[in-house]
């Protein structure tokens, strides 16, 4: 049985990129219909898009004509798999609103089927906190955001918010209709957010992590059918769909429940665990007494990277750390790989300026046994479902 995708063409410049789109997807044996906005009708014709794809191209809400062949919510409903490419701003926002003013519209509100978005804008647009917000939403309710990329734009400005390419959005389609559950049957864990060490009930030691990263990456793992934990720490991140979490504070709670998840296929420790502690917290509050500060000692915190790498025969198959540093970025962390005893490691820039702490975007480097590979600047999303499908593949490949 053939898969089939719903690909709405919506206004952007990358519209032109589509008919490459249907072709690659055509090639892979994927039907493929379209819904073709009037904006992206500005780009691209819809005897084009029905050349390349051998199906009717779908307009307007309102035709009798394609009422009576296919109403708009059997349209909705036919294919697989909806895609938007390119999702514009505009798009997104509608979605997000739940609006159903166009014939897409309507069908992306009426479809109960997986829906895939590849956002397409200026950087400036994609950065703005309303598309930032739209985009949480969509994923909240689980759709997958493809992209985008970083490179030149139409406006000739460069920066993130150029839409993937169409050979990188068919194979993520692809992989979407070959893998199903490509990590089904496995366990994963996944450590979040910061640690806080309390130095008193009041006051503790913290960091700046936000949660993003590993939250998303929990997500994308129980995407792709693993049965995961995620230990997260002080974070305001929502809980991942299809995620059994546990909420701690210090490192040592953390590492606890996260040997109470084990054994386990996967670890990913993407929490940024202080690494001291207050040695001996104070029971009450710490009173100003004269203009002198108390002392305070400190005390290493547990290396819950490290121990889960050397867990012997609960060691994870694959033991994933990050490396959040801010200079000798690539040394330090394939040194940490080393030290940690660790399958890989994400190395990310968090120097004030990269904006990587509760910021939406990351550049990571991953580090393995084969060198380094440099990753494009992506949200954290598109790190955590790229980094999803490379577990996956590594671990298919060992079974093999």
């Amino acid at each position: 049985m053939e898969n089939s995708v719903l690909l709405i063409v919506s206004g952007g410049i990358a519209a032109v990129k589509c008919p490459q789109l249907i072709r690659n997807l055509v090639k892979k044996g994927i039907t493929t219909r379209c819904i073709l906005t009037r904006g992206g009708a500005q780009f691209v014709t819809p005897l084009s898009l029905a050349a390349l794809s051998g199906e009717k191209v779908y307009e307007d809400l309102f035709s009798l004509t394609d009422e009576s062949e296919m109403g708009h919510i059997e349209l909705s409903r036919s294919a697989d798999l909806v895609v938007v490419a390119p999702a514009t701003a505009h798009i997104l926002a509608r979605m997000a609103a739940g609006l159903a003013d166009d014939l897409a519209s309507t069908a992306l509100l009426a479809t109960d089927k997986p829906v895939m978005v590849a956002p397409a804008m200026n950087v400036r647009m994609w950065e703005h906190p309303a598309t930032r917000q739209n985009l949480q939403t969509l994923r909240d309710r689980g759709i997958t955001i493809i992209g985008p990329e970083q490179g030149e734009m139409a406006c000739g400005e460069f920066g993130l918010g150029r839409m993937s390419e169409p050979e990188d959005i068919a194979g993520t389609i692809e992989k979407f209709f070959k893998s199903g559950k490509r990590l089904d049957g496995k366990r994963a864990l996944v450590t979040s957010g910061p640690t806080f060490e309390a130095i008193d009930p009041v006051r503790y030691i913290a960091n700046r992590s936000s949660g993003k990263q590993g939250h998303a990456i929990a997500a994308a793992l129980a995407g792709l059918g693993a049965d995961t934990t995620l230990v997260s720490g002080p974070s305001n991140e929502p809980e991942p769909r299809g995620v059994s979490v546990i909420h701690v504070q210090s490192a040592r709670e953390m590492l606890a429940a996260c040997e109470g998840a084990l054994p386990a296929d996967i670890a990913v420790c993407a929490a940024a665990v202080s690494d001291w502690r207050s040695a001996d917290a104070a029971p009450s509050k710490l009173k100003k007494n004269g203009s002198a500060p108390p002392p305070l000692e400190l005390a290493l915190n547990p290396d819950i990277l490290a121990t889960l790498s050397a867990a012997g025969n609960k060691r994870p198959a694959l033991v994933v750390g990050f490396a959040a540093e801010t200079n000798d970025l690539i040394e330090h962390a394939t040194q940490k790989r080393l030290t940690k005893g660790c399958d890989w490691i994400l190395a990310n820039d968090v120097s004030a300026d990269k904006g990587t702490f509760g910021g939406q975007d990351n550049t990571v480097h991953l580090i393995s046994d084969q060198g380094v590979e440099d990753w494009p600047k992506m949200s954290k999303q598109a790190v955590a479902d790229k980094l999803a499908e490379r577990i996956a593949d590594t671990l298919e490949g060992a079974q093999s």
